[in-house]
């Protein structure tokens, strides 16, 4: 349907009901309805106003629904639309940089309109039939350059290296996985069904892969799958499966800290029982924002986009519709339900 620029429209919204503590819940977020937008941007703005098409729901927003002043990030304001990464067509453009109809990729709101001031931070995207537009809140946006940069830049790898990755069905490992392979690592993956399990070995091409809730002893699980030890562990949830990697790390392993998706629910003290052999094996951990590498992106794109198209990567999609669903496709995240990178649509190309 045609949008018609100075018209008004009702502006559907996703917004952020309390702070949250422990794991997210579907009420924590509401559909609000009767907010009123003026569809333009207005002259001398300098602003963007777009239509979202794709949301991307990302575990670092569980962050930001806690009152919690030490994040990289702040904290969501209650009441009011959440953000997050999307993929959006420009309706109106005040900014000689954008036009009507073009496609761009970056941060947000939960809502059916946005109308952006930061356009710095959006990036065009041009078209390819061959790569669908929602890739770029996944395997071309946040998350796969996340992957991208963490392996190369963190892990520091070499061909041969035996790399383990937990959460690796997920919007990152998922990639972090293949890119080991291409390197020509040796790579094995946990998740937490039989289901990802299989897609990991047949699907994702992870040389190996088990179902961590299957395990009573995790340290002696990763043993099993590295006799020999690991080189790299792409860590994705922190916790009991951090302490674990450390006790079967070979020397000199690298270990990037990409997430901590386990521990922030929690409200005891984590103990660790394997620390020393960060010292004994001379390991290096060393936590990372896929912002810190910004500069390698134009390389990244071109460098996963290429793999794709010849056929050497996959990536897994877990889409639901509509932003009346948005709540329950978040809260799916933290229960394990998503296979693959979790998107919100809202409108087809």
């Amino acid at each position: 349907m045609e949008i018609l620029i100075g018209t008004t429209a009702e502006n559907k919204q996703i917004v952020l009901k309390n702070y949250i503590h422990g794991s997210p819940l579907e009420t924590d977020l509401e559909l609000k309805h009767g907010n009123q937008i003026k569809l333009e941007a207005p002259k001398g703005s300098n602003c963007v106003l777009m239509k979202n098409y794709y949301l991307s729901c990302d575990p670092y927003m569980r962050g930001r629904m806690q009152d919690f002043q030490r994040s990289y990030v702040p904290p969501f304001s209650p009441g009011s639309a959440i953000e997050g990464f999307g993929v959006s067509k420009v309706v109106d453009s005040d900014d000689p940089n954008f036009k009507r109809g073009d496609f761009v990729a970056g941060i947000t709101n939960w809502e059916e309109y946005t109308l952006i001031h930061k356009t710095h931070q959006l990036r065009k995207i041009q078209k390819d039939d061959e790569i669908p537009i929602s890739y770029h809140v996944g395997l071309l946006g946040m998350p796969g350059f996340t992957a991208y940069a963490g392996f190369y830049e963190v892990c520091e790898p070499k061909k041969g290296d035996y790399v383990y990755v937990s959460a690796a069905s997920g919007a990152v490992g998922q990639l972090v996985g293949q890119l080991a392979r291409l390197h020509g690592c040796y790579v094995v993956g946990s998740a937490g069904t039989s289901q990802k399990v299989e897609l990991l070995k047949n699907r994702l091409g992870f040389n190996e892969a088990f179902n961590y809730k299957d395990e009573i002893d995790l340290e002696a699980a990763l043993a099993r799958y590295f006799p020999q030890g690991i080189d790299i562990y792409f860590d994705n949830v922190g916790g009991a499966m951090l302490d674990a990697a450390l006790g079967n790390m070979r020397a000199h392993g690298r270990v990037a800290i990409c997430g901590m998706v386990s521990q922030k629910s929690r409200t005891d003290t984590q103990t660790f029982r394997n620390m020393f052999a960060v010292i004994s094996k001379r390991i290096t951990i060393k936590g990372f924002l896929q912002s810190d590498f910004i500069d390698l992106y134009p390389r990244f794109l071109e460098d996963v986009t290429s793999y794709y198209k010849q056929g050497k990567i996959v990536y897994l999609e877990d889409i639901i519709d509509g932003l009346e669903n948005a709540p329950a496709a978040f809260v799916r995240l933290f229960s394990g339900k998503n296979v693959g990178k979790q998107v919100i649509r809202l409108a087809s190309e």
